[in-house]
């Protein structure tokens, strides 16, 4: 088995511009180009630009593609307006996340799911087993997607297209500014009016694109997809705009202090949806899903632990699996932290029991030896201007 890390189709820009290459769920992408702080304050200043082709992409055709969507996330797809961007969970059987992903749907029952690059290989067998307990005639390939692709027998198309596309992110209050000329709407409005959580097809120097007005990061921002080609031509115009490039460690920050969680530290298969306050992405009324029964009774269960913010004293950052203590009690584990370059303060995510996961709770750190107070607080820790 080849187990080379993939790479990006900008990966010969990021080398080329000092981009600091580490190893990210199978793929060299860049950790960062020059600080992690400087990338960070500078996409909640201006602009920054992100290379996320590592997130897989995978493109739903045919009569029953939403039906296998329905089964197999747990937030409602069938409500979903054609153009609209939702974010859901892909649960076990026993409640337990398998990941957390953002379903897009378009016109015809045609639909497109991102999911985090090192769940790609999972998601894809649970997505096959849904569609055998479901009894659809599937196919599943990987390549470009194709129109003629779904066929007039099969049930659903699904189609791995990661490695044909490129994804770039453009985050900040510049972004919109920065960037929504370069690309051409398929629909007569402007990019710049799109609406949060929403996508359109649009061209960029003529070829096809699709732009979502989605980020991790807290801050308003387009996502693009384009064919594979065209990926470094955009990256190009969009530094060339005034767009920073940004390592995924900035990413990482960013999406601490918006709080919002990530697969691997915040959730995983031991985490419900209700232990980590997504409770908002499970609807039940939708009819029945992979994971609905078992989670039915977990949505009352008092006796798991629960997703908390903790802002911390002093200057260190807590890092993952430090221990939380209440009165000299152990109650939980810090899942993520870092020192925050917007709030210029220690900031971290946490599991603890329900007991103590009450906001405005004094509970303490144990780093590395040092017990540091730190106070339950609600998240996000950020959120954007209005």
């Amino acid at each position: 088995m080849n187990s080379a890390p993939r790479h990006s189709p900008l990966h010969e820009w990021h080398t080329a511009h000092g981009g600091r290459m580490v190893d990210f769920a199978g793929w060299l992408m860049p950790i960062q180009y020059t600080s992690i702080v400087a990338e960070h304050l500078a996409t909640r200043t201006a602009c920054g630009l992100f290379d996320v082709s590592h997130m897989a992409r995978f493109s739903f055709a045919g009569p029953r593609a939403l039906d296998l969507l329905e089964y197999a996330v747990t937030n409602s797809v069938a409500t979903m307006p054609v153009g609209q961007v939702r974010y859901s969970l892909v649960c076990n059987a026993d409640g337990g996340i398998l990941d957390d992903v953002l379903v897009y749907r378009g016109p015809d029952d045609k639909l497109s799911l991102v999911v985090n690059a090192s769940n790609r290989a999972k998601i894809w067998q649970q997505l096959q087993a849904c569609a055998r307990e479901l009894g659809l005639d599937a196919q599943f390939s990987v390549g470009a997607a194709s129109e003629s692709s779904a066929g007039d027998k099969l049930d659903v198309v699904v189609q791995d297209i990661t490695e044909a596309t490129a994804m770039l992110a453009v985050q900040g209050p510049r972004a919109v500014e920065l960037s929504a000329s370069l690309l051409t709407a398929a629909a007569e409005s402007h990019l710049d009016a799109l609406r949060y959580y929403t996508y359109t097809p649009a061209s960029f120097r003529g070829t096809p694109a699709l732009v979502s007005r989605t980020g991790y990061t807290g801050e308003d921002g387009f996502e693009f997809v384009v064919e594979r080609a065209a990926g470094n031509a955009l990256w190009e115009a969009l530094v060339e705009r005034g767009a920073t490039p940004c390592g995924l460690g900035a990413r990482d920050t960013l999406r601490l202090e918006a709080g919002m969680p990530l697969y691997g530290h915040e959730l995983d298969e031991t985490i419900n949806p209700f232990q980590a306050g997504l409770n908002w992405a499970v609807k039940f009324d939708k009819g029945r899903f992979v994971g609905s029964e078992t989670l039915t009774t977990l949505r009352t269960d008092p006796n798991k632990p629960r997703r908390v913010g903790l802002q911390l004293s002093g200057k260190r950052a807590a890092r993952e699996g430090a221990t939380v203590l209440a009165g000299g009690k152990s109650v939980g584990c810090v899942t993520s932290g870092t020192f925050s370059p917007t709030f210029d303060r220690p900031l971290a995510m946490a599991y603890l029991e329900t007991g103590h996961a009450t906001v405005g709770a004094a509970v303490e750190i144990d780093i590395r030896g040092t017990l540091v107070p730190a106070e339950i607080v609600k998240l996000p820790f950020y959120r954007r201007p209005s």
